[in-house]
């Protein structure tokens, strides 16, 4: 009896034991957990797997289905990898998955391309209004709109979603900006795979180009400080500066994607990897020309480009801006010339200083005579004489 009892009292502990190693084994565990389990049961509704535990975990149907498969792809005894997503439901249950389980090399694959700036080449597998998702193993990363190549700007949400939508099922590379495991963040940018093949590009094209040589490319791209032309793999920047010998509000009005255009290389700098184009040495320079159309003393036309409180660049053909200095506007001299004049004023005046070599050409409003402004109402459309231009002398001689 005294053997017995002691065997029972064994069986006893040792029974004890193998639970309290199991309630140990359940309480490290913990979500997001991966481990290996053994598959007791397979229907319809999904897999019951044994994890070493009291309690035996559930792997849903949907969750298989999204491998591509089906519950009856599995058999009674199997070992499976599980991933743990709750450690209880509703019901009491452990939730496992299936899918993220297998998910996990292709997270660690992710963040080894990440780590070693690899380009990785995939097919877009889908479009929404914020961009494009791809298809990585048995996830689904993302690229943002602003990480999509070539994407026009200033697009409303409909033809954004239009453009992006031509591009499902296109193959291209992407680098991986992204990964974070946890919050099931897998983030993609094609503008950065691209940024690098460019750069190898931009730095075979400058050992080809030369300052001062002349080539054909293509407007890729519109900025309010310029535009990007395309000289074969590769962008060059005509500030907006060098798009015109007159001043330009906005690269826009001279230029539009995709436009073919011959531009001048104004510098190279090979060590920061930029070309500087322009367009408008490529054009004759007004200036060079302004002696042989105006003269002291000729009376010109012009229209207010903009203002300042000093006085008014006015806009002259061919492409020149002349200064109607406050000092010339009237006696007195208003305090502020844009208190007076408007941009896109249409003016009257006088040509009183021609300097060719510094780009200056001076005009007055006040030496234009009381005649000379009525003259020039009578042969305008309306015939009337902008409200700048009445003065004294010429309410007189009107009355």
């Amino acid at each position: 009896m005294h053997v017995e009892s002691s065997l029972e009292n064994a069986i006893g502990e040792l029974d004890f034991a193998t639970l309290l190693e199991m309630s140990f084994a359940e309480e490290q565990y913990e979500r997001g957990d991966i481990i290996t389990g053994t598959v007791l049961s397979v229907d319809n509704q999904g897999l019951i797997v044994g994890v070493g535990t009291q309690r035996d975990g559930f792997v849903s149907r949907r969750d298989i289905e999204r491998l591509g498969i089906q519950p009856e792809a599995f058999n009674a005894g199997d070992d499976v990898e599980v991933t743990i997503v709750r450690m209880e439901d509703d019901n009491g249950n452990l939730m496992l998955s299936v899918a993220q389980a297998r998910q996990n090399e292709d997270w660690k694959r992710a963040y080894a391309l990440m780590e070693a700036e690899e380009t990785w080449e995939g097919q877009v597998a889908d479009a929404n209004r914020g961009g494009l998702i791809m298809l990585f193993g048995n996830l689904r990363g993302f690229i943002p709109a602003s990480h999509v190549v070539d994407l026009p700007r200033g697009l409303n949400e409909e033809d954004r979603k239009t453009y992006l939508r031509r591009l499902v099922n296109r193959t291209i590379k992407v680098k991986i900006i992204e990964v974070d495991r946890k919050r099931r963040r897998l983030v993609f940018s094609q503008r950065n795979a691209e940024r690098g093949r460019r750069e190898a590009r931009k730095e075979l094209l400058l050992d080809k180009l030369e300052e001062g040589e002349v080539r054909t490319g293509v407007v890729s791209g519109l900025r309010d400080f310029g535009a990007f032309v395309d000289l074969g793999g590769a962008d060059g920047l005509i500030h907006i500066s060098e798009l015109a010998w007159h001043r330009v509000k906005h690269p826009g009005d001279i230029l539009e994607i995709g436009q073919e255009v011959e531009v001048y290389i104004l510098r190279l700098d090979s060590e920061g990897k930029r070309i500087g184009l322009s367009l408008k040495r490529l054009q004759p320079n007004p200036w060079t020309m302004v002696e042989d159309m105006y003269h002291i003393g000729q009376l010109v036309e012009g229209v207010v480009s903009r203002t300042a409180n000093f006085g008014a660049f006015v806009s002259m053909e061919p492409g020149i801006e002349a200064l109607l200095h406050v000092s010339q506007i009237a006696d007195p001299s208003p305090e502020d010339a844009s208190h007076v004049i408007g941009e896109g004023q249409k003016l009257l005046m006088r040509v009183i200083s021609i300097e060719a070599d510094k780009q200056r050409l001076g005009l007055s409003l006040k030496e234009v005579t009381p005649e000379e402004k009525i003259s020039w109402a009578e042969q305008s459309n309306d015939g009337a004489l902008p409200e700048i231009m009445v003065d004294a002398a010429t309410e007189a001689a009107l009355e």
